[in-house]
């Protein structure tokens, strides 16, 4: 008899999970379970999306995933793609500071210096924060704790190389990353080979660097959300061998993976069921299969699950089943985030506008006009990283806003975001003159906020749900919030499913 698994949740880690059940590269065999995704959207395919602005298709979620990752780039090998993938078109990014754009310089390992005369040059840190990197050549500051599990960024960076560097460098890109703050972020999950670095004696810079050259591990958490600058920061650290590019696309967008494996799986037999979210799971009877997914269009019967959505979400339907795992999930919190894409016409877009976009800091001010702190916490020249977006006479622009703790962006409806950020963008890279066109995707509570002993936490609720019956869960919230840690995860999840219900026909102990 042919096992059911039900994937709750069809964004890219659920259809990925949905494709390992059916046999991943190999493809379906004897013994493959029949699959069924349920998505509460009315599309799959989670927040990678597609917009239309002016009278193109672009990205509205994720632009491009790493490449010094394979899990992305395996992917889309599998699916027949290799020949639509598009290697980044440039690097490096500019920050804003005191006003004014300045470049980042090279010998950043995600936006943590390794050398010092390139940030003092870069006159980013400004005299005294220079003046404090500078301590840590001459007289390096110990780590006086000892070993530990785990330290937020923030605090960890700063004991090293000085405040500045963590408000100018590091959260903006890190802490950009997730849409979070470093002040609370867990080392150990978004980057813990600074864990590692922080307990040698010596130069912090000295040692990370060293680090980086080796091709140490960076982290899972590190695996890159859109936005300008991200994982290239990392310049130097390639292991010996040819270059990789540093990040990928698809010829027609991120956004068109969905399409294209959901189009796959539908070829293997996958029933993929959009606008029917679960509502609650109900265990099956003697007799039946071991779970029923109760929605509106009437029960999915299931003999394994894979839950593939938020962490809230999750524990919203394992609460009736295990009150511990329901209880750590909803221990993560979430940011939400809202992505506005503008197009110009060439001349409107100033001249010398170098790498791939422009970091805001966390509280800078605004023109008294617009009064507060600026809206936009990270601008992408689209068009410029991506070769196969350009088009004559246009410049595509997208900024992203919001925070965790900002709820400024929902306050606003579409108009009025764009218009605001069509106003900043002019202090912020001398952009002149209206936008033709624009759209505005919201991502509401999508962006969970790995807080420190995150690993711990994900490390309960995994040993929660073993305790459940063929049940595993995958996405964003647990090990990775970039496109390749989401794959890989729903590849796990798909496999531990596959383990249990082989153990249950044999008769052995549920493995998951």
């Amino acid at each position: 008899m042919v096992d059911t698994v039900v994937v709750v949740g069809g964004g890219i880690s659920g259809l990925t999970a949905a494709w390992e059940l059916t046999g991943g590269a190999a493809g379906p065999g004897p013994d493959t379970p029949s699959v069924v995704v349920l998505e509460a959207d009315e599309r799959p395919g989670g927040k990678l999306q597609t917009v239309t602005v002016g009278d193109r298709t672009v990205d509205a979620g994720p632009d491009g995933f790493l490449g010094r990752r394979p899990e992305g780039v395996d992917l889309c090998r599998e699916l027949g793609l290799e020949d639509e993938l598009v290697p980044i078109a440039l690097a490096g990014a500019a920050v804003w500071v005191g006003g004014r754009r300045r470049d980042l310089p090279p010998g950043l390992a995600l936006g943590v210096p390794t050398r010092y005369l390139p940030i003092a040059r870069s006159k980013i840190l400004g005299a005294r924060g220079s003046l404090r990197l500078l301590v840590d050549v001459v007289a390096p500051r110990r780590d006086l704790r000892g070993p530990l599990g785990d330290r937020a960024v923030g605090p960890l960076v700063a004991h090293k190389l000085g405040r500045r560097v963590v408000e100018r460098l590091v959260d903006p890109l890190v802490g950009g990353i997730h849409a979070g703050t470093v002040a609370d972020m867990s080392t150990a999950a978004v980057y813990p080979l600074l864990l590692a670095v922080a307990q040698q004696r010596g130069s912090f810079m000295r040692h990370l660097r060293r680090a980086v050259a080796r091709g140490d591990r960076g982290g899972p958490g590190t695996d890159g959300r859109d936005g300008p600058g991200g994982e290239d920061q990392e310049d130097g650290s390639g292991t010996p061998g040819p270059a990789k590019p540093l990040f990928w696309t698809l010829r027609d967008g991120v956004g068109s993976l969905p399409g294209h494996l959901t189009a796959a799986l539908v070829e293997r037999g996958v029933t993929v069921a959009s606008g029917r979210p679960a509502e609650r799971l109900r265990r099956g009877g003697p007799g039946e299969p071991v779970w029923a997914v109760e929605t509106a269009g009437g029960p999915v019967a299931a003999d394994g699950l894979v839950l593939a959505l938020p962490a809230f979400r999750a524990a919203d339907l394992l609460a009736p089943h295990d009150a511990e795992s329901a209880a750590l999930l909803r221990a993560i919190d979430y940011a939400s985030v809202a992505v506005v894409t503008l197009e110009y016409a060439e001349e409107s877009v100033p001249d010398g506008l170098t790498g791939t976009g422009l970091l805001v800091p966390r509280g800078s001010p605004a023109p008294r006009e617009l009064g507060g702190e600026l809206l936009v916490t990270a601008c992408t020249y689209l068009d410029a990283k991506w070769p196969n977006v350009g088009q004559p006479g246009r410049r595509t622009l997208r900024a992203s806003v919001g925070r965790f703790g900002d709820d400024r962006p929902a306050g606003l409806d579409d108009d009025a975001l764009v218009s605001r950020v069509a106003a900043e963008l002019e202090v912020l890279l001398g952009v002149t003159g209206a936008p033709s066109a624009g759209a505005v995707a919201r991502f509401t509570q999508s962006l969970p906020q790995y807080r420190v002993h995150h690993l711990l936490r994900v490390t309960g609720i995994e040993a929660a749900v073993r305790r459940l019956p063929a049940v595993s869960l995958a996405g964003a919230s647990y090990h990775g919030v970039g496109i390749p840690a989401c794959v890989a995860s729903g590849r796990t999840a798909a496999r531990t499913v596959i383990e249990a219900l082989t153990g249950q026909r044999a008769g052995g102990a549920s493995l998951s």
